[in-house]
């Protein structure tokens, strides 16, 4: 059997054809520039940050159950010249008002953690800025200071989330070091841990309360110490203003 066509319908098969290749060209570029330009086209928080030849670290710490160890800890940190931020939940401040204030006393930041420590992708917008604005409104009763910073919980997010806390004046920010600590490991592997990968740009996470925090502490800020880095608090680690996150997490100033 033979078919007939006509040359109009080819005409309009081939037009066809040539706009699905040209825009699957587009799309593919796109892709390409955006895996080139190792920038993410999606909402990703700070892990860490390229401060280039400058060794500096920020030491994290979360807090949401129990304060004992934490006076010792802003001790620790004094003795090393060590500054660091502490990111707190709301009901911990509610519950530990003496030991916020002394964190801020010490020179140290403090960084919103949520008010009840939800898993906050599944909250509403309107549910997110609650939590937020309770813990930033409450540090400044305490402290006379704002927070700049939020962590969340579980380190769970999503566009919305890094949105809302965006539009609330906070950065959303993780960590690219963790310590494992709330895993109630020994000092040694903690130390470890965090000696064998801080880098230039570092955030790393540990919790105020682990167990074994106040031993191993003192031979993390010694060892790194003695390898020339320095320990700040996020607002002198993290760029404000003209910067990009890469796919890694890794904050990059824009080039002029």
């Amino acid at each position: 059997m033979i078919f007939s066509v006509k040359r109009s319908t080819l005409i309009w098969v081939a037009v066809i054809l040539a706009v699905c290749v040209v825009c699957g060209f587009i799309v593919n570029t796109e892709t390409f520039a955006t895996v080139f330009s190792n920038r993410s086209t999606r909402r990703i928080p700070v892990y860490g940050v390229d401060c280039g030849e400058e060794k500096k670290i920020a030491l994290t710490f979360d807090a949401a159950w129990g304060a004992d160890k934490t006076l010792k800890i802003l001790e620790i940190l004094e003795k090393y010249d060590a500054k660091a931020t502490f990111f707190l939940v709301g009901f911990w401040l509610d519950k530990y008002p003496e030991e916020t204030r002394a964190i801020a006393a010490s020179g140290c930041e403090i960084g919103n953690h949520s008010n009840n420590h939800l898993q906050m992708s599944k909250l509403s917008e309107e549910k997110i800025a609650e939590e937020l604005n309770y813990v930033t409104d409450k540090v400044y009763e305490l402290t006379g200071k704002k927070t700049a910073y939020f962590r969340p919980p579980f380190g769970d997010y999503d566009n919305e989330l890094i949105d809302t806390a965006e539009k609330l004046g906070l950065t959303t920010i993780q960590w690219s070091v963790d310590s494992l600590d709330w895993k109630g490991i020994s000092a040694t592997e903690i130390t470890s841990r965090v000696v064998k990968n801080a880098q230039n740009g570092s955030i790393v996470l540990f919790h105020n309360n682990s167990d074994n925090i106040l031993e191993a502490l003192p031979l993390i800020l010694a060892n790194l110490t003695n390898r020339g880095f320095e320990f700040v608090g996020m607002s002198e680690l993290v760029y404000d203003g003209d910067y990009y996150i890469d796919n890694a997490g890794i904050q990059h100033k824009n080039e002029v």
